[in-house]
């Protein structure tokens, strides 16, 4: 574990002779990252990833449509980056909107690296 200086100061005893107390306390580790990719798949419409993309993460319609376009020719693509209770609230949402509009689109979180 890494630690950090609290505080320091200068203490002296008797003899005149100085010294310094360093108090240290863990530095904490950020918490990992998570990929949200959505998938490719055959039946949902093109529009319809579009404005995913859009509603559940903020994009852009020219942002949306670039990322359509990337999951459509590649069969995959990173929509975002997020702590993992972000990541986990998003698939749930995209995947629960698509079942509502029932279309088959995979939504899915991996860690980063």
């Amino acid at each position: 574990m890494l630690s950090e200086p609290l505080m320091m100061s200068d203490k002296s005893d008797e003899d005149g002779n100085t010294s310094v107390l360093v108090q240290t306390r863990p530095k904490t580790k950020r918490p990992p990252l998570y990929k949200v990719l959505l998938l490719n798949d055959d039946y949902t419409p093109m529009e319809f990833v579009v404005h995913v993309l859009e509603r559940f993460f903020a994009m852009s319609h020219a942002q949306a449509f670039e990322i359509m376009l990337t999951v459509h020719k590649k069969g995959v693509a990173v929509v975002g980056v997020f702590s993992h209770e972000i990541a986990e609230t998003k698939v749930g949402q995209v995947m629960d909107f698509a079942r509502r509009h029932q279309h088959p689109l995979q939504c899915t979180m991996e860690r980063e690296d």
